[in-house]
């Protein structure tokens, strides 16, 4: 049975502080070497629900651990200050303080906010005095079809207005075209102007036609200094799947195997609920060990995600009683 003292270690973070990823020279070598076997990819996706199965306070814990990987959003053609105030109240406190004293759980916090970078400055004012980050998508986001040094100066001003970290798209057509020298030019260009914000780097894997465009794709993004990279911008029609994830899981675990620096994940879009986060969880857990099961390693993109593991939450403490 699930302690107190393991529900605390569920939501705190990794006590490692991490060496930043700063990236490798292009190996053209490396990404030509790249295999994907896809009926293997899906076939490890089919049995991960039917091999491990969390419940009661084991996966209490986990969804606590959950929140603390959201990176709560914001991205829509109507969002005002009042939405994203909203927002940050609600990172601030993602559960109501009863819930967690009856859960044995400190105070917690979702991963960050993640806005448009005109709402950057309202997110500073509502978060002062906290130390939760703000995340502002950048570089043309979603189409990412803006001039680069239109992309490069928008990371820039994203920076300067308070964004601690950046979530950038790639052009998705170098990868279509075979144009891997372009992408690792304009990721490493994204990196630089990025400075000491961090950096994810967003695929949008369902554009890019196959498991194997995900894999060379994600090795040269590493190897460009990105210190995340994410599935999707949540704007397409098939967003974060598993496979694509466990795609992406392989290639960060390779890297870190031959260059020693660890990248972190994102998932973002249709991971909205609470057995869906289990899984990805479970799979981070498998494939690259619990360091990454953290939220200085694991991201969640989310608007919707909260409100069902609040439900959960409420149910299981509900019953408590």
């Amino acid at each position: 049975m699930t302690t107190t003292k393991s529900r605390t270690d569920a939501v705190s973070s990794a006590e490692v502080v991490l060496e930043r990823n700063p990236g490798l020279p292009l190996d053209m070598g490396w990404v030509a070497r790249a295999h994907i076997n896809r009926s293997a990819i899906e076939r490890r996706i089919r049995g991960l629900a039917a091999r491990r199965v969390l419940q009661d306070e084991w996966q209490v814990a986990w969804l606590l651990r959950a929140i603390t990987c959201i990176d709560l959003t914001a991205l829509s053609g109507d969002d005002t200050p009042g939405n994203v105030r909203h927002l940050c109240a609600k990172a601030l406190q993602p559960l109501r303080a009863n819930v967690l004293a009856a859960l044995g759980c400190p105070t917690l916090t979702t991963g960050a906010v993640c806005v448009y970078h005109n709402l950057i400055p309202t997110a500073v004012q509502a978060l002062e005095g906290s130390n939760l980050p703000i995340a502002a998508v950048s570089t043309g986001f979603p189409a990412g079809q803006a001039p680069f040094e239109q992309k490069v100066d928008e990371i820039r001003a994203s920076v300067r207005a308070g964004a601690s970290e950046i979530d950038i798209v790639i052009s998705r057509a170098h990868v279509l075209t075979g144009n891997w020298q372009a992408l690792y030019d304009e990721v490493k260009a994204y990196r630089e102007a990025c400075g000491a914000a961090h950096m994810k780097t967003i695929l949008e894997t369902y554009e890019l036609a196959t498991l194997s465009n995900v894999y060379k794709a994600s090795l040269i993004c590493m190897m460009a200094g990105a210190d995340f990279i994410k599935t999707s911008t949540g704007k397409v029609a098939v967003n974060a799947t598993l496979p694509v994830g466990l795609t992406m899981l392989r290639a960060i675990r390779e890297y870190h195997e031959q260059s020693g620096y660890k990248v972190g994940f994102k998932p973002a879009g249709g991971v909205s609920s609470a057995a869906a986060v289990l899984n990805w969880l479970i799979l981070m857990h498998e494939e690259l060990g619990v360091e990454w099961t953290h939220n200085t390693l694991f991201r969640i993109g989310a608007s919707s995600l909260l409100g069902d593991i609040e439900r959960q939450l409420n149910d299981y403490v509900s019953a408590l009683s």
